[in-house]
């Protein structure tokens, strides 16, 4: 409501892009895809219209391990696009708290985890980010991942990254190859 006793509608953003994925199960749940459906799940119950989902896609986990390291199991990814009133900061604050109910502990950055939510695009936003919590937008890392661009490409094929302008066919033709495996 305003001063005066209106309602003051706020305005719907649609066109955000969500990537999900993670490399651990949850204890309630039998398997990692079963975590990550509820995940995507726990993003409507967090008032977040998901208004499409990309198949999942198997990739191994990033980067790979150096000499001495343990490998960790492959990660399972797929973006969902939304649609919310929130603001980039806030919602990146409501991605977060969704990852700490699924027992994401922030350690490291490349750590194992059961569910990871990454703000790709905030509907064609370009931000640098800064000390009071507004994320970087586009996502700084999201152009050179196929793990990301992939199920982006499915979901939104004319996608173009905001910041340079440059085609997402262009971005996956450019990507450090890995090997993925879109499941069924």
């Amino acid at each position: 409501m305003d001063g005066k006793g209106l309602i003051v509608q706020a305005s719907v953003k649609s066109a955000i892009y969500v990537a999900i994925g993670g490399n651990l199960t949850i204890a309630a749940l039998p398997d990692l895809r079963s975590t990550l459906e509820a995940g995507v799940r726990a993003l409507g119950a967090a008032g977040l219209f998901v208004a499409a989902r990309s198949s999942w896609w198997q990739s191994p986990a990033w980067p790979p391990p150096v000499a001495g390291e343990i490998a960790q199991p492959d990660y399972l990814n797929a973006m969902v696009r939304i649609d919310t009133i929130l603001s980039p900061r806030d919602l990146l604050a409501r991605l977060h708290a969704i990852e700490q109910d699924f027992g994401r502990v922030r350690r490291g950055r490349w750590d194992a985890r059961p569910l990871d939510l990454d703000l790709i695009d905030y509907a064609g936003q370009v931000s640098p980010g800064d000390a009071t919590g507004e994320p970087v937008l586009p996502h700084p890392r999201a152009t050179g991942r196929l793990f990301v661009l992939l199920p982006l490409q499915e979901i939104a094929p004319d996608w173009h990254d905001p910041a340079s302008g440059r085609s997402i066919a262009t971005l996956i033709e450019a990507a450090d190859p890995i090997k993925i495996n879109k499941l069924s």
